[in-house]
């Protein structure tokens, strides 16, 4: 039994039924309005426990955070696949379900991935967020990200807007 509230974790094939649940959650009150209903439902359904246990596999670094043992969230991160950036960690998701959102604990989880991925020797971090999310992108801004680029992601015929925001190497 733990005493901590809050618990930080690599995820594990365990883990797998709370990722879809935490994934589904997080997408449909981010984007339900955004993207077309049809199309939410084909990513949310696509993001099931097998696709997580295969990302596990595939060794997709998948942090999870629980709040008094309920998984509440997660990030992936790694690398920085995006060019131009200058930024060589990054995260690429970070979603907590929504009655977890607005009390400090997204904050709580990127920091920790961001102290991770700078003890790798990753320095600066980048993370892509849809410019229609607007809760996202003032979040990120919250945590001292500066929008540095923009870009396109196509779903479903329709053509979204990605802000990517970026943070210099961190000096705490």
């Amino acid at each position: 039994m733990t005493t901590d509230l809050i618990d930080l974790r690599a995820a594990r094939t365990a883990d797998c039924e709370a990722l879809a649940d935490i994934h589904s959650d997080a997408w449909l009150g981010a984007y339900r309005g955004v993207l077309h209903g049809v199309d939410l439902q084909k990513m949310v359904s696509k993001r099931g426990p097998d696709w997580w246990r295969g990302a596990l596999a595939r060794g997709v670094e998948i942090k999870i955070l629980s709040i008094a043992d309920v998984p509440a969230g997660y990030a992936t991160y790694g690398p920085c696949r995006l060019r131009g950036t200058g930024m060589e960690g990054e995260i690429y998701e970070l979603y907590l379900k929504p009655e977890y959102q607005g009390l400090g604990f997204g904050r709580t989880l990127f920091d920790n991935v961001r102290e991770t991925l700078e003890g790798r020797g990753l320095k600066g971090l980048a993370v892509q967020v849809l410019t229609d999310n607007e809760p996202a992108r003032a979040f990120y801004r919250a945590l001292g990200g500066r929008l540095a680029a923009k870009s396109w992601y196509r779903i479903g015929g329709k053509r979204l807007a990605l802000s990517i925001y970026v943070w210099s190497v961190s000096s705490d």
